[in-house]
């Protein structure tokens, strides 16, 4: 009896001490030259909601003149951009901005015209894109002209799109940017080796990659293409959270949860690849070899300056620097207090880094093609509200929170986890995570999939009474709802 209570004794005083938590992470200090950027346009989203409702109640036929009307101007307005240089202050973008934003209540309202409004949304992209080369996308004047075309208008055609989901544009091809690289046709595109593959994955841990940022948005994962110019085969070369760097075949790749992706590709007038029009397939193969030749950790502090851990946007950037081209010439900040203190709690330390959604605004580069997932896309805007309205929280002060008798069975997971990772495997808990970063991302995950849940409920009985799915400010207004009634709605 004494030998089972000395036994039982030590068993409670192990566990309590694998239940010392130890002390929250510091984020420090935010990036310098970093700032949130806040659209403060409540009143003309309300507008164009009213508008549209407006519009749903008259006949296509008499609206459509004028839509045509507008879309040629508007077009009209857009090849300026091809042809004069412009400062990103210039008016000519806060008039294609309102104009593009005005339109598409009527669209919307009569989805015939939905080609065309993707297709002067495409112009518009390039015509930016293009005008970028000579600015400085470091300078925060320059970022919000960039992110506020690129994303808003994308925001723009999406609210669009979700109103006729049956007539959603799923693949919508961008410049037809020459390459003399190895290529092979993938779901109808033509990928080159040296393409980039941003993407979203359909996790809550994706919402916030692509939401937790200055510029929040779209895309949470970064992977570079290689192709054999023998054999014509694709190789997928990415890093993931859980195994760290790894490749992939073109139908692995699709077949992991996506829920949009994006193909960008080095400009063919680039200096570098004038000089060398093969530099994007070095940059591919020395990701591939590098990948092939041992074992690369996922880097979950987003050091880009360590090349020992990689994580998704790294793969990429370190690929292309060794071959002389640095990608993301616009650095990502992570300004906000609280959105620091949540990632600084999953095991983030650099700050001013690189993000996957904001290679997109890299005027190196050009959107060849993006893609959609229809049957996903309201999802995918049910999660970044849900996110969106948690940050709002987090900057209150809200803390990731688990329960302290957890810690103590995460801490032995971990241990035989790396057990795992010395055999060459993987545990339940991933290399370079601490059993504490593992419980807040449960936490985390089960909070948001809870409000999302409530929201996606209240969203489905809003579509009943108003006839139409909720637009995204919408969504935030349910997302805040509940959050205030702790997920229940």
């Amino acid at each position: 009896m004494k030998i089972a209570s000395t036994t039982a004794g030590a068993l409670v005083a192990s566990f309590l001490a694998l239940s010392i938590p130890g002390s929250p992470p510091d984020p420090g200090d935010g990036p310098v030259r970093g700032q949130s950027f806040v659209w403060n346009q409540d009143s003309l989203w309300i507008a164009l909601e009213s508008q549209y409702v407006a519009a749903r109640d008259s006949d296509c036929d008499e609206i459509s003149e004028s839509v045509v009307a507008r879309s040629l101007n508007l077009q009209s307005a857009t090849q300026e951009l091809r042809h004069s240089p412009y400062e990103y202050d210039h008016s000519i973008f806060d008039s294609l901005e309102t104009a593009f934003f005005d339109l598409a209540p009527a669209v919307a309202a009569c989805p015939d015209h939905l080609p065309d409004f993707v297709a002067t949304y495409r112009e518009i992209r390039d015509g930016i894109k293009h005008q970028s080369r000579d600015w400085d996308v470091n300078t925060i004047g320059a970022r919000q002209r960039l992110y506020r075309s690129l994303y808003g208008g994308r925001a723009a055609v999406e609210e669009v799109m979700l109103q006729h989901s049956d007539e959603m544009v799923t693949l919508v091809e961008g410049r037809a940017e020459p390459s003399a690289t190895p290529s092979v046709e993938i779901n109808g595109l033509q990928i080159h080796s040296g393409d980039i593959l941003v993407s979203r994955g359909g996790y809550p841990t994706s919402a916030l990659i692509s939401r937790g940022n200055d510029y929040p948005g779209n895309f949470s994962h970064i992977a570079l293409v290689h192709v054999d110019g023998s054999t014509r085969q694709a190789s997928i070369i990415e890093a993931h959270i859980e195994v760290g760097v790894t490749v992939a075949t073109a139908e692995q790749y699709l077949q992991d949860k996506k829920l949009r992706i994006m193909v960008l590709r080095p400009r063919a007038d680039l200096p570098a690849l004038i000089e060398d029009p093969m530099l994007p397939h070095r940059a591919a193969t020395l990701a591939l070899e590098g990948a092939l030749g041992g074992h690369i950790p996922y880097d979950f502090e987003m050091d880009y300056n360590d090349p020992s851990r990689l994580f998704c946007s790294e793969v990429a950037s370190a690929a292309y620097g060794e071959v002389g081209v640095t990608l993301w010439m616009g650095l990502s900040t992570i300004s906000s207090d609280g959105l620091r203190r949540w990632l600084s709690a999953f095991g983030v330390r650099h700050f001013e880094t690189q993000e996957p959604s904001d290679l997109e605004y890299d005027p190196q580069l050009a959107v060849v093609a993006e893609w959609r997932d229809p049957e996903t896309l309201f999802k995918d805007h049910i999660d970044n509200a849900v996110i969106d309205v948690m940050l709002e929280g987090a900057e209150r002060g809200d803390d990731l929170d688990f329960e302290w008798y957890r810690l103590a069975p995460a801490r032995i997971a971990k241990a035989y986890s790396w057990l795992r990772n010395q055999a060459g495997g993987t545990g339940p808990i991933p290399e370079g995570m601490s059993p504490a970063a593992a419980l807040r991302n449960k936490s985390f995950s089960d909070r948001h999939d809870t409000i999302a849940a409530t929201v996606y409920r209240d969203a489905t009985r809003f579509r009943s009474e108003q006839g139409y799915p909720p637009p995204y400010w919408k969504l935030i207004e349910l997302s805040r709802l509940a959050v205030a009634g702790g997920g229940d709605g």
